[in-house]
């Protein structure tokens, strides 16, 4: 076991440094650069000034020498300087990722307790009304594109039926607000962004887990324990659900990484602080610090989800073994 967790580890870090240096060498090769910005806000700058800028910030070098500077810089404890918002990054990716990680959380909670029942009640009733009705929601949340979805929920709840607030994360409020306050304030916000995610979501969940479920009611392990006499609702949770785990903990490890790096477009629409639309306004405005940091913690997000998926793989079938 220790050795399979060494293993990973490695691969995982090795795979961290290659993928950062590929998405650092593409964001080099971005027309424009801080430079070149500065050049446009102020058409006084002269040459020097700007071959002095170049060297101040690197932008001379090549592009494998200012990744190894910045790997020191990141090794160092120093994530940079935000050059748009002229704050350092760690204060500035803090309160995003706080929201982003209560965003994708609230989705990923509520995607699984819709989708999860209904996924098996639909392979338990396969044919039936309620197998179709499940079937053609499913289908529809997965072919909507999510950004539709969210126009469409502000449409709905926030302009014809003023229930829930257009955009934003919470609203502008003195210290002395109360803490009770505060959470309800902030739920207000994250329904409509909840909602937008999570009706993608549920499809997805709701077909893989039908699909595992039929797949171990065949199984002559469950014509064993209904013969013996069990009760239904031991031979389809404790018997046929435990092993139908094993494709759905995969589809919710990486749905959940998904959600955490991929929510730029739902964050975006609803203005939601996140850190997907805080990476998407870095990468307009070639803020490579926070782009690049945003980066690393996405991809971190999604190596971490399948390394629990497969210690969960253990879990839910004592046969896995790890070497």
């Amino acid at each position: 076991m220790l050795t399979y967790l060494l293993r990973r580890l490695l691969q995982g870090a090795i795979l961290i440094v290659v993928l950062s240096y590929l998405c650092f060498y593409l964001m080099t090769l971005m027309p424009g650069d801080p430079v070149d910005m500065m050049i446009s806000s102020n058409p006084k700058i002269t040459a020097e000034d700007v071959e002095r800028l170049r060297k101040l910030y690197g932008l001379d070098q090549p592009a494998y020498l200012r990744y190894s500077h910045w790997v020191k810089d990141i090794l160092s404890g120093d994530l940079g300087y935000s050059r748009t918002y002229r704050v350092p990054v760690q204060e500035l990716l803090a309160p995003r990722l706080l929201n982003t990680f209560i965003l994708s959380i609230t989705a990923l909670c509520f995607s699984v307790l819709i989708a999860v029942p209904a996924g098996v009640f639909s392979a338990l009733r396969p044919g039936s009304r309620f197998d179709h009705f499940i079937n053609f929601i499913s289908f529809a949340g997965i072919s909507i594109p999510s950004f539709w979805l969210g126009i469409v929920c502000i449409i709905l709840f926030a302009v014809w039926i003023p229930l829930f607030p257009a955009g934003g994360t919470l609203t502008i409020q003195d210290e002395s607000t109360s803490f009770g306050f505060e959470v309800l304030d902030r739920l207000k916000y994250l329904v409509l962004p909840v909602l937008s995610l999570s009706l993608q979501q549920i499809g997805r969940f709701a077909r893989y887990t039908r699909s595992a479920m039929q797949e171990s009611l065949r199984h002559d392990y469950i014509r064993t324990a209904t013969a013996k006499g069990l009760s239904q609702n031991r031979v389809v949770w404790v018997h046929g659900f435990r092993n139908a785990l094993i494709p759905l903990i995969t589809v919710l490890a990486l749905s959940m990484s998904s959600i955490f790096s991929g929510a730029i477009i739902t964050e975006t629409v609803f203005a939601y602080q996140g850190v997907g639309k805080l990476t998407y306004d870095s990468i307009n405005s070639n803020d490579y610090n926070v782009a690049m940091i945003s980066f690393i913690i996405s991809v971190t997000m999604v190596l971490m989800m399948n390394f629990l998926a497969d210690i969960l793989y253990g879990v839910a079938d004592p046969r896995i073994r790890y070497v």
